[in-house]
């Protein structure tokens, strides 16, 4: 593993097999979206959890932890934890008792040894900024895509309240009074659905920093306004002028007042959309400029510029305890023989 980690800063090193990273926990029970190898590759991918003892690098999914507690660390391997939802649903992630079994982070929160956030890529902005703005042809103002009810902050409450005060379609499962009245094809649909609407509802789920989903990135891409309601930081990841804040006023009731007068003043309405016109600010696109590396390159040189000498190897083969060890097997074997038995 020392070779092989050494090998991503310093092409002189002599070859040795490409590194294996392990995806020790599903996905919310699907394939991890970062699963497959880069192209051109820099390691070996698996989902075996047989493999572990070959393994130099193994990622764990936080909220599927119950699947975790039977790892057995080897020596010299890089454990790493893998978060994109907010600290405020999945309360480990800040206990640091349990962190410390992992010797670096992946999130969407900034200050993470690999960031990695909700932006979209540099071509779906482009895309977007040359088509132009869709037609508003539905009678209500404002949409809503929620099907979650998931909350954490109030914004079920505040959806509520704001489908009193004003119009809203919402196609989601959550307050369903929409269908889409034709055939889903997933995203496509959902963008264009969104883009004859004048206001489009972006409501996160939790409110903790750096949590800036796809909810507003859609809307944004979609060609309409979002109404965002999350975290005080959104402007260092939109554009200034692009989004209203629910957090500017009062009530649902005063948000929806603004609502009826932007959409009433073609003007006003035609400003929030200025920034199609400009380039991206700069300190975007040096994110997403980072980004377009393959996020699994980029956890292999977070690995190698922590552990230049290798993985480190004081740390326990079971990091979870024998307790958890002998649940986990318990669990996996409970779950082996119910499938089984459905199965026949």
């Amino acid at each position: 593993m020392r070779l092989r980690l050494r090998r991503m800063m310093d092409p002189t090193v002599p070859s040795d097999p490409l590194p294996l990273v392990l995806f020790y926990t599903s996905f919310f029970g699907r394939m991890p979206p970062a699963a497959s190898a880069p192209s051109p590759p820099v390691c070996r991918t698996t989902c075996d959890r047989a493999q572990i003892g070959e393994a130099d690098i193994v990622l764990f999914h936080l909220p599927d932890a119950w699947e975790m507690g039977d790892a057995v660390r080897q020596p010299g391997q890089i454990w790493v934890a893998y978060m994109m939802e907010s600290p405020a649903h999945y309360p480990l992630w800040r206990d640091p008792d349990f962190m410390n079994r992992f010797d670096l982070v992946m999130s969407h929160e900034r200050s993470a040894d690999i960031w990695t956030p909700y932006l979209p890529p540099a071509d779906a902005w482009r895309e977007a900024m040359a088509k132009p703005v869709p037609a508003k042809t539905e009678l209500a103002p404002v949409v809503l895509f929620q099907s979650a009810n998931v909350d954490r902050n109030g914004r079920n409450d505040f959806a509520f309240d704001l489908m009193k005060a004003i119009r809203v379609d919402s196609y989601g499962k959550l307050f369903h009074n929409r269908d889409l009245g034709g055939p889903d094809l997933g995203r496509a649909t959902k963008l264009d659905t969104i883009g004859r609407y004048h206001f489009c509802c972006a409501f996160e789920n939790a409110t903790t920093p750096d949590y800036v989903t796809e909810k507003v990135f859609d809307a944004l891409l979609a060609g309409t306004v979002p109404i965002y309601r999350g975290t005080r930081d959104i402007s260092a990841f939109v554009q200034p002028g692009s989004y209203i804040d629910a957090a500017d006023f009062p009530s649902a009731g005063a948000l929806a007042d603004h609502l009826r007068r932007v959409r009433g003043d073609p003007a006003a309405y035609a400003r929030y959309f200025a920034w199609r016109d400009q380039p991206l600010p700069d300190s975007i696109l040096s994110w997403i400029r980072d980004l377009e590396r393959p996020v699994l390159a980029r956890v292999l040189e977070a690995a190698a510029a922590r552990f230049p000498a290798g993985g480190p190897r004081d740390r326990p083969r079971l990091p979870f305890g024998v307790r958890a060890y002998l649940r986990t097997k318990l669990r996996r074997f409970r779950r082996a023989r119910l499938s089984g038995g459905r199965r026949g």
